[in-house]
């Protein structure tokens, strides 16, 4: 994409006196290029799913090598790839992309290009996308997933704000909002993004012009009755899929095939932990 040209973008990368060893080898700036291959490469969704989600994890919070990697998925193109793979058919799928935006738009720039490049995606798995275009079944964890990185993409971006609008995004919103069926997270997903849309004088302007007036996007969520939800309440989908009936279908990955000199940072003789530094937060 546009915007991601490795000649033009600087990322610090922590110097290490001594080879990284133990749980440091999860984090290190090499496990990008390993992840993204595997976005690139794999056609198995469950390894495509805990790639992202290897990235999201590694690039929440404000810590050091958090940063770093954030600076460097954006550096190999990652942004882009992670864009492409919305549109891929397994809702497990869709969710983990999505998160791993989420916590990548952590990083100023990142957030810029974003809201260039994925909100159009983003808005088209959202629920209500009419005749014309076909609405995909996804779940309501996914849905709430998506609603959270739109709205941190959002935030204050205007160009963002814009192209959600042109792409129907408030629509889709709305629908949401009103649709009995969907679950009080969606609602109040759906109904945060909208505020936050119309706190951007110009976009309120031009929402105005739409047709839309002020009762129709500052809604309040109405509680949702979820007695009738399978498991008590608890959504199935947040479950991995091996306590999900999945049992034994998950493809092994041939770690050592990746031969002995794959990486010449890592330090294989070496199994003592190291002394802790910075811990890998989780969102």
């Amino acid at each position: 994409k546009k915007g991601e040209d490795p000649s033009q973008d600087q990322v610090d990368i922590p110097v290490r006196s001594t080879p990284a060893k133990g749980y440091e080898l999860l984090f290190q700036p090499e496990v990008v290029h390993v992840y993204l291959s595997l976005l690139m490469e794999a056609k198995n969704p469950h390894v495509l799913e805990a790639s992202a989600g290897a990235i999201q994890n590694l690039c929440a919070g404000n810590w050091t090598y958090g940063r770093c990697i954030r600076g460097l998925v954006r550096k190999e193109k990652g942004l882009s790839m992670i864009t492409e793979l919305l549109n891929h058919e397994n809702d497990r799928v869709v969710r983990a992309m999505s998160g791993a935006l989420r916590n990548l738009a952590l990083d100023a720039r990142n957030r810029e290009l974003e809201g260039q490049h994925s909100v159009a995606q983003l808005v088209a798995n959202l629920p209500g996308g009419g005749q014309s275009q076909p609405v995909r079944a996804l779940s309501e964890e996914t849905v709430v997933s998506i609603l959270s990185t739109l709205h941190e993409v959002l935030g204050t971006n205007i160009d963002a704000a814009r192209i959600f609008r042109t792409s129907q995004g408030v629509e889709r919103l709305v629908l949401i909002h009103k649709d009995g069926n969907r679950s009080e997270r969606e609602v109040r997903g759906a109904v945060l993004i909208l505020k936050t849309l119309w706190a951007h004088k110009e976009i309120r302007r031009a929402l105005q012009k739409d047709g839309w007036k002020k009762e129709d996007i500052l809604v309040e969520v109405k509680p949702v009755d979820n007695s009738n939800r399978p498991l008590g309440g608890y959504e199935e989908s947040t479950l991995p899929l091996i306590d999900k009936g999945n049992k034994g279908d998950r493809d092994m990955i041939p770690m050592n095939d990746m031969g002995p000199d794959a990486y010449t940072t890592l330090d294989r003789n070496n199994t003592h932990e190291s002394s802790d530094k910075d811990s890998v937060q989780k969102n």
